[in-house]
C-alpha cells in the first residue's frame, strides 16, 4: 500500500495563527497548528478560537492539529474544535500512551498520528500502533528524553533514543502504517547538523521529521530526497522490468527480484514519481 509522502511536517503555534499563511507557504509536506506546548495555558481557549476562526476564513487550507494531551483539561475540547473541520486532515496526539486514548481521539472520525515520548507511550507502542483511525507514528524523542532523564547531546542518550527509534519503526511497520516521523531537530541555525539528523534519519526507515522553523524544510527536503544515482538505478530496474516481464532477470550482471523490484519502487515513491512513468523517465536520462 503507497501512503502519501511526508518529510517535513512544520509547526505553526495556534496563538500566532497569522504564521499559518507563512507555514503553509514554506513548502513543507504537513503543517502542524499547535495547541499544546507552544501555547501558554492561560492562552489555551483562545488559541483554539483563533484556529477554528483562521479554518473558517481560510476553507482551501488543510491542516494538521495537535492537541493537548489526554491528561489536561483541554483536551476533549481541542477535541471537539477539529470534529467536523473540512480543514483539518490530521490529529497529532500527544503523550500518547494506551488504546483507550487514541480510540477517544479517533472518535472524531480523523485520521490520528499518536506522539510516542514517554516511556509508557513506548512501551505500548504496539496496541498503539494496531488502534483503528491511526495513520502513522511520531516520536518526540525530546520529550522522551526528558521523561527518561536522558543527558542530551551525549552518546549514551543517543543510544537510548535509538532504542526508542526502532521501536517506533518496527510498530509502524507490523501495523502496516505511513512511515514514522522523527522527532524535532532544535538547533534552528544548525543547518549542518540538521542535514546530519534528518540523513540519519532517512538511513533509519523514517518517513520523515518533524520540524520547529520553514528554513528547515528544505534541508529535510533534500535529506529525503533518493540519490541521483540511486534514482537512475531504481528506473532503470522498474524499466528492465517491464521490458522483460519477468519476475526474476539480470541487470548489470546482479539479479533483480522481487525485493528488489520492490525497493526500486520505493525509491520513485520518495522521488515523488511513479513506477509507470519510470521507464521513460529513464530513457529522457540517457540511462
Amino acid at each position: 500500500m503507497m501512503h502519501p509522502v511526508v518529510r517535513s511536517a512544520l509547526f505553526v503555534p495556534a496563538s500566532r495563527a497569522e504564521r499559518i499563511p507563512k507555514a503553509l507557504a514554506a513548502g513543507a509536506d504537513a503543517v502542524i497548528v499547535d495547541l499544546e506546548d507552544a501555547v501558554e495555558h492561560l492562552a489555551k481557549a483562545s488559541a483554539r478560537e483563533a484556529l477554528c476562526d483562521f479554518l473558517g476564513m481560510h476553507p482551501q487550507a488543510r491542516l494538521w492539529v495537535r492537541i493537548n494531551d489526554a491528561s489536561t483539561s483541554w483536551h476533549d475540547d481541542d477535541l471537539k474544535a477539529c470534529r467536523g473541520k473540512l480543514g483539518v486532515t490530521g490529529i497529532l496526539l500527544p503523550k500518547a500512551e494506551s488504546l483507550g486514548q487514541v480510540r477517544h481521539a479517533a472518535q472524531t472520525g480523523l485520521p490520528v498520528i499518536p506522539i510516542l515520548e514517554t516511556a509508557q507511550g513506548i512501551l505500548s507502542a504496539a496496541e498503539i500502533a494496531a488502534t483503528p483511525g491511526v495513520a502513522r507514528l511520531a516520536f518526540g524523542s525530546l520529550d522522551y528524553g526528558l521523561d527518561l532523564g536522558l543527558t542530551p547531546d551525549t552518546p549514551g542518550a543517543e543510544t537510548v533514543l535509538d532504542h526508542a527509534r526502532v521501536q517506533v519503526l518496527l510498530h509502524t511497520r507490523a501495523a502496516g502504517l505511513a512511515p514514522a516521523l522523527d522527532g524535532v531537530f532544535p538547533g534552528v541555525q544548525d543547518q549542518a547538523g540538521l542535514a546530519a539528523a534528518a540523513g540519519r534519519a532517512q538511513q533509519m526507515g523514517f518517513g520523515g521529521m518533524l520540524c520547529i522553523h520553514p528554513t528547515q524544510v528544505p534541508v529535510i527536503h533534500a535529506a529525503f530526497v533518493p540519490a541521483r544515482q540511486e534514482l537512475e538505478w531504481a528506473r532503470r530496474v522498474i524499466a528492465a522490468h517491464r521490458d522483460t516481464a519477468a519476475g526474476t532477470f539480470m541487470l548489470e550482471g546482479k539479479m533483480v527480484d522481487a525485493p528488489v523490484i520492490a525497493r526500486a519502487r520505493l525509491v520513485l515513491a520518495q522521488a515523488g514519481e511513479s513506477a509507470g512513468a519510470s521507464a521513460g523517465a529513464s530513457r529522457a536520462s540517457g540511462a
